[in-house]
């Protein structure tokens, strides 16, 4: 026997349903809230660590193209490698230029140090009140004699 269109309406079942009838429980809305607070951390979270390996790739390449420059009269008269300070640096700072990123450039313990800064302006935590994430890379390049022994 097949029910009558109009006796699910009326029922237990239908009278519960008229019950919430165009409400949105607080459980809904607690949820959802947390479902978007949660992709935001993935997705911003994702994002600000991809510019954070930007970060630290642009340093290394600059830092190796600062550490190339070598003082070639010292070198041929005593053998040792030591850098030309102002072509380090200036080396440095042509390859960030050149990558497109800002950062300092500095010499310490015979290599040459860069330290990038980068902003990430995050997409859903920017509803959160979280504007911009900082990110930092930083690395370190001392010059190399070549090839001394191949490896096993």
């Amino acid at each position: 026997m097949r029910p009558r269109p109009g006796r699910l309406r009326h029922g237990l079942c239908g009278r519960w349903w008229r019950a919430d009838d165009g409400r949105v429980t607080a459980f809904v809305v607690v949820l959802m809230t947390g479902i978007l607070a949660l992709a935001g951390l993935a997705l911003d979270g994702g994002l600000a660590l991809a510019a954070k390996v930007r970060a630290v790739g642009q340093a290394e390449a600059a830092a190796r193209a600062g550490a190339q420059a070598i003082d070639l009269a010292t070198y041929r008269a005593t053998g040792r490698l030591v850098l030309d300070p102002d072509r380090a640096v200036a080396a440095a700072r042509t390859q960030l230029a050149a990558a497109g990123a800002e950062g300092e450039v500095s010499l310490r313990e015979g290599g040459v140090v860069v330290t990038v800064t980068d902003t990430h302006v995050p997409r859903l935590l920017g509803l959160a009140g979280i504007t911009e994430l900082t990110v930092r890379g930083e690395a370190r390049a001392v010059p190399q004699g070549g090839v001394g022994a191949a490896d096993p």
